[in-house]
């Protein structure tokens, strides 16, 4: 059985050069937990500026006068080198992160 032409078997990824492969666009969703220390710190506006992610908040929950952690579903999509940018900054900061295992892994 032959595979249409927009489908490829998952082996040819691996003849991608490594800019290549940093270079595809990819996407993931993380549930993260930003302490109240970091309240005047924009942790998710320098995700977009400093590591040039589009990112798409699909929930959150804060308290009314932010005296609470702030909880955030965020889907985050750039390049697998910004991703992995983003995150290790957020891990950084030793913000709790979660990932959804349904998303693409890279």
């Amino acid at each position: 059985m032959s595979l249409p032409n927009s489908l490829k078997p998952f082996e040819t990824d691996a003849t991608l050069s490594s800019f290549e492969a940093d270079q595809r666009l990819t996407h993931t969703r993380i549930r993260i937990r930003i302490p109240k220390r970091y309240q005047q710190e924009p942790v998710i506006s320098k995700l977009i500026s400093d590591y040039g992610l589009t990112i798409n908040i699909t929930a959150a929950l804060l308290g009314a006068n932010a005296r609470e952690d702030g909880w955030f579903d965020l889907d985050l999509h750039g390049t697998v080198v910004q991703l992995q940018s983003a995150l290790l900054y957020l891990n950084d900061l030793d913000l709790e992160i979660w990932y959804d295992s349904d998303t693409e892994s890279w």
